[in-house]
């Protein structure tokens, strides 16, 4: 790993190389991904709109989402429409459930406040729902043309091997140093080809980061500035970036009561926010086996079935979910099954369309068609 920082060792000029960015805008034109749905457009509503999938998302993963979002919501009026219901029902399985509350939460606000039009500078969009400096960026400059860097994980890698920038970025005032640097990357790019050269330049470093200077294994062979990369100079492009600190993992267990009818009515209660699958609809959920059975009228209590334990990964956290399965008869969801809550029946039309959490709908169709 690279050696703890000074004071000194701060202060150290890190040399940007020559004509980096537009090496990076010809490598893009030639061999970065040019076919991607969200390319090849101005508009910022399909742009902004992968750049929110995309966090934390690989792009094979979104391709399919995206397509759905643009026949459902075409626009930024569709989707400020639209509930936020229908919204998370679209968005689910793609995980990162405040992403889908803010998007449309941003869609509202650009219509509201904004006529309908996304602003034009990278300040202003942050001032919106879920559009982050790095988001705000990549619009802004992919858009319009605006002289402003990105900054998501993947040019975070590609900017410390190529500068040798050693300081933890687990620390805000080392990061900074870094969006700096990315910012001065820009500036030998003439004015006059912004509007060119800027959506070249973003998404080519992106690509850069995504398919070639990846986390793991990077082809350095086939970079267009490994020439002048410190890292593989160094022969230590393993050890960029450097951040130290790392989150902690938790674990959580939860008891979910799986209740259906053989007709695939379900019973399913919307999930407070903040919490755990904030906002999306599902299964009632309980920290102990026997909490869920005290929750159920005394007559349904001997029907219900322990089925195996499924563990769910998030982020920095694993649910350890333990499903329990009660079938009811059809004149039992004539009434609540679960009092002193807001859950409530759905038929095998409904809740397929609903928000809910990955796990649960594929507990849900396994269960409901066998």
């Amino acid at each position: 790993m690279p050696k703890p920082l000074t004071s000194e060792s701060l202060l150290k000029p890190y040399v940007i190389p020559q004509a980096w960015a537009q090496r990076v805008v010809a490598w893009q034109l030639t061999h970065g991904r040019n076919d991607l749905p969200w390319q090849g457009t101005r508009d910022p509503y399909p742009v902004w709109l992968s750049e929110i999938m995309l966090q934390q998302t690989q792009v094979v993963t979104v391709l399919d989402y995206f397509n759905r979002f643009l026949q459902r919501f075409p626009n930024v009026l569709a989707l400020a429409q639209a509930t936020q219901d229908e919204v998370l029902g679209l968005w689910s399985g793609l995980g990162y459930y405040s992403r889908a509350r803010n998007l449309h939460a941003c869609a509202q606000q650009v219509v509201s406040e904004w006529a309908g039009v996304f602003p034009r500078s990278a300040a202003d969009l942050q001032t919106l729902p879920g559009i982050g400096p790095s988001t705000a960026a990549a619009v802004a400059s992919i858009c319009y043309g605006e002289r402003v860097a990105i900054l998501d994980g993947n040019v975070k890698r590609v900017l410390t091997r190529v500068l040798g920038f050693d300081a933890d970025l687990s620390q805000p005032k080392h990061e900074r140093m870094l969006w700096a640097l990315a910012q001065q990357v820009l500036d030998p790019l003439p004015t006059v080809d912004l509007a060119k050269t800027m959506p070249r330049y973003t998404q080519g470093i992106m690509d850069l980061g995504a398919t070639v200077c990846r986390l793991r294994n990077p082809s350095c062979a086939a970079c267009p500035v490994a020439d002048v990369c410190s890292a593989r100079k160094q022969n230590r492009v393993a050890d960029y970036p450097v951040k130290t600190r790392r989150v902690k993992r938790t674990s959580q267990s939860y008891w979910l009561l799986l209740a259906a009818t053989p007709g695939g009515t379900v019973w399913l209660s919307a999930r407070p926010t903040p919490g755990v699958w904030a906002g999306l609809y599902c299964a009632e959920l309980f920290t102990s086996h026997q909490a869920l059975l005290k929750a159920l009228p005394a007559e349904l209590q001997s029907q219900t079935q322990d089925l195996p334990p499924v563990l769910h990964k998030l982020t920095h956290r694993d649910l350890h979910l333990h499903p329990v399965w009660l079938q009811v008869s059809q004149v039992q969801t004539q009434s609540a099954l679960v009092s002193e809550s807001t859950g409530k029946w759905f038929s095998n039309t409904q809740w397929p369309d609903l928000g809910l959490p990955a796990p649960l709908r594929l507990l849900l169709e396994q269960l409901t068609k066998s």
